[in-house]
């Protein structure tokens, strides 16, 4: 288990996976993500041992360092944000870095995460998911990082015959996104056999939304991905004028309005469930956790939510399904309930709508200039 006394929290960037298929934007994306921990980074830089041996590269008695891939994501930084909060050291993003880091535990966010983009390019998906992975446990067992928290979806379900979701449901996804999760997942299980030292908790999580209920972070995918992206990003951009209208994908489904049912889970929440299972985690031991509300709600449900929170009579335009996608997904968050005291908090669709919106309409450019 992990040690729950900790120093005054500490972060230091590294390198991102390599995507030659990012454009520029991302740069000012990334280093808004870090900004809050900047002044830190300075301290730190000043400091005598820093060019040498830092307190990063050394393991320290009651300080938990926490690796995070991803952590200049959308999920990953808000992570990476409670993570100092509650005074772990944290280090972001992977490149060669587990030679020059003492590393307790590794949250691993890192991964393309759009189910169209899969299905239009399942080999980056593959590529980046899967292969990213093996990679991350091939460093983690050269370096003796004994702790994996994992972050996978609930698209690796595919569409079950029954709702809502269990742990023991069969995984048999559609896309290759959630195949290529699948994928990691086995490799990671395949890893823990042969090492019975290892602490690992895989969390499958729903439909994520909200922000940083402080306004510090929000969401701001690529351009090119909008047409890909989460149904709350696109109806902010409908809502702001970027784009004239929300395309609703989807009014045929045998569900009570026609529209896809999901369960949407608040970023807010969803980063809690992972420092809770950080802090359960144990060697020789696999945690396995849906990450959801429990209740489904219709995208006829949350647009109705989004013009609610935005304040903006959205057009709607209604189109054919999209490739990949299923009727009705939602969680059984029993099991996560019990195991690890989670609880979802932000249950109000329009409350996380808005908590969203107020950091959308500050930055309608994203982490770029406003």
């Amino acid at each position: 288990m992990i040690p729950l006394n900790r120093r005054a929290s500490q972060t230091r960037g590294g390198m991102e996976y390599f995507d030659a298929r990012r454009k520029p934007h991302n740069v000012g994306k990334v280093i808004a993500a870090l900004v809050l921990t900047t002044l830190c980074i300075f301290v730190l830089k000043q400091s005598p041992g820093f060019g040498g041996s830092s307190v990063f590269s050394r393991h320290e008695p009651g300080v938990t360092h926490v690796l995070v891939t991803g952590g200049a994501g959308y999920i990953g930084s808000h992570a990476s944000l409670r993570l100092l909060k509650d005074n772990y050291r944290v280090t972001i993003v992977v490149n060669k870095i587990f030679a020059e880091n003492a590393f307790d535990a590794v949250m691993h966010f890192a991964a393309v995460a759009y189910v169209g983009e899969s299905t239009l390019e399942p080999l980056r998906y593959y590529h980046n998911i899967t292969s990213n992975t093996l990679l991350i446990l091939e460093a983690m067992a050269s370096h003796g990082v004994k702790t994996l928290i994992y972050s996978s979806t609930c698209a690796t379900y595919g569409e079950p015959e029954k709702m809502p979701i269990v742990e023991t449901t069969r995984q048999l996804p559609i896309n290759p996104y959630g195949k290529a999760k699948k994928m990691a997942e086995d490799i990671i299980l395949d890893f823990t056999k042969g090492r019975k030292d290892m602490a690992v908790m895989i969390l499958r999580y729903f439909n994520v939304i909200g922000s940083d209920p402080e306004g510090r972070l929000g969401e701001a995918p690529r351009p090119e991905l909008r047409e890909h992206g989460r149904i709350s990003g696109a109806c902010f951009d409908a809502a702001l004028g970027i784009i004239p209208g929300l395309k609703v994908k989807g009014t045929d489904y045998p569900t009570t309005d026609g529209t896809c049912i999901r369960d949407y889970i608040d970023v807010t929440d969803l980063v809690d469930a992972h420092v809770k299972a950080l802090n359960k985690a144990e060697p020789s031991k696999v945690g396995i956790y849906n990450v959801g509300t429990g209740r489904g709600r219709s995208v006829k449900e949350f647009v109705d939510a989004c013009k609610k929170a935005t304040g903006v009579n959205i057009k709607i335009e209604y189109l054919s399904r999209r490739p990949g996608d299923y009727a009705e997904v939602y969680s059984d968050p029993t099991k996560i309930n019990t195991e690890l005291n989670w609880t979802a908090q932000y249950t109000d669709l329009k409350e996380s709508l808005s908590v969203a919106w107020r950091w959308q309409k500050s930055h309608p450019r994203g982490y770029g200039s406003n």
